[in-house]
């Protein structure tokens, strides 16, 4: 069995190779999405992306996922992803049900991690979000792997 660290890089050379030279944000989200929920199985209980509405300033409507359903939009600075929209910031929350402000889009949703997706121009394009069933789920080797891979996908 492969370490969490060694399985978070096969994924991210994985995601790389599909969404190289794909100019479709939406198919690059998606890619990672499912790629990273067949990687990690039940752990990423809801796995997708919540977009910058180029319309709306400051608000993330629901991108490509794996999961129940996702909450349609969340403006910047609310709950947990709106918080990483806010601050450019991953954030990493044991407890959801203690974290301020937090969003219940599904209540079976315990632990989160949401990391920033900068675009080309160096703006927030969007944030990967992951939830889990489980208290504590996500650590700091999540965080690296899913920076990294948020890091390359839009510039893969």
């Amino acid at each position: 069995m492969s370490s969490k660290a060694e399985q978070y890089e096969e994924v991210r050379k994985q995601i790389r190779s599909v969404v190289t030279g794909e100019t479709s944000e939406t198919a690059r989200y998606a890619t990672a999405a499912c790629l990273l929920r067949e990687m990690f199985g039940e752990r990423f209980f809801w796995t997708g992306f919540y977009v910058v509405d180029p319309a709306k300033a400051r608000e993330l409507v629901v991108g490509p996922y794996q999961g129940t359903m996702g909450c349609l939009r969340i403006p910047f600075g609310k709950g947990v992803c709106g918080a990483a929209a806010e601050t450019g910031e991953t954030q990493l929350v044991e407890d959801v049900h203690a974290f301020p402000g937090h969003i219940a889009c599904d209540s079976r949703s315990n632990s989160e991690i949401v990391v920033p997706v900068m675009g080309r121009d160096g703006k927030l394009a969007a944030v990967l979000d992951v939830d889990s069933t489980e208290f504590g789920a996500f650590d700091t080797v999540d965080q690296a792997g899913l920076e990294a891979i948020c890091a390359d996908l839009l510039t893969a």
